[in-house]
């Protein structure tokens, strides 16, 4: 296979750091973007070269694509992975952290989308790999702000699929399920100081607690297996539309596309009293 460039964000630890790795391995040029390079050392044995890149910051955005462009003269695929849950009520979440979160999970990526497309298109060829979520495509409570980024980048991605494939660029969606990587404990520890003293804490705090058992436990997918799938998303002829990946991703997926919207709603209220109990 003819040598590929690639850019990959967040890939300063969990599925971007591996997946930096995985592609490297390879044999391909790998750029792993984030903001603390320091995380991605370890990955030059593999021969990754870590770029650092804010991707709430434009000129940031802007430079380490020239850097690439400059250095490489193509970019072939980039894999949009930066991004982090904060999770609380909708009613609790301050504005100003769910407009970060917006700007990183969203606008973030629709950025480097912009700044490497005329690359690509130039060169009749590339591949847009954006990592979304099963909460892309179903909501859970507490969730709202996060599923707001994921839904959006399940539209965006779609509407580009379409007006790039004229000029030779997949673009692709990886949708995980619940992962062993510490966004889940991020999450957790957004959701307790979301709902601290309000009426939603009881419950919110059950299902934080839920949350870090699931990363203590051995039934989450390790990052590796979301890597693999970016892997094979970023280097086939004919690349699938989406990958759904992860234990329990497919299950969720089915059970929210055939229950009845109210009986969706009574499963999952069940389920955070089956939280509160056990709590």
């Amino acid at each position: 296979m003819k040598q590929k460039v690639v850019l990959v964000t967040g890939a300063s630890s969990g599925i971007g750091f591996e997946a930096a790795r995985m592609l490297a391995e390879r044999g391909h040029r790998v750029y792993a973007a984030a903001r603390r390079v320091e995380l991605m050392e370890p990955l030059r044995m593999f021969g990754v070269t870590p770029l650092k890149m804010d991707v709430t910051d434009d000129s940031s955005m802007s430079d380490g694509v020239k850097l690439l462009l400059q250095n490489e003269g193509r970019i072939d695929i980039l894999v949009n992975n930066a991004g982090y849950g904060y999770f609380g009520a909708v009613e609790c979440v301050d504005m100003a952290e769910a407009r970060r979160q917006v700007e990183v999970n969203l606008f973030g990526l629709a950025r480097l989308c912009q700044l490497v497309i005329p690359s690509m298109r130039s060169q009749r060829s590339g591949r847009i790999v954006n990592i979304s979520s099963v909460a892309g495509r179903m909501a859970v409570g507490f969730g709202g702000w996060y599923n707001v980024t994921k839904y959006s980048v399940e539209a965006i991605s779609d509407a580009m699929r379409m007006e790039l494939k004229p000029f030779g660029i997949d673009v692709v969606l990886i949708e995980p399920g619940p992962i062993k990587t510490d966004w889940g404990l991020i999450a957790a520890r957004h959701l307790r100081d979301s709902s601290c003293g309000t009426a939603y804490e009881s419950e919110a705090a059950a299902l934080a607690d839920f949350m870090r058992w699931g990363y203590m436990s051995n039934w989450l997918s390790k990052p590796g297996v979301v890597a693999k799938a970016i892997r094979k998303a970023s280097l086939s002829r004919c690349p699938r539309v989406r990958y759904v990946v992860g234990f329990g991703a497919r299950s969720m997926l089915f059970f929210h596309s055939i229950l009845p919207a109210r009986c969706w709603d009574a499963l999952m209220r069940a389920s955070a009293k089956m939280r509160r109990s056990a709590k």
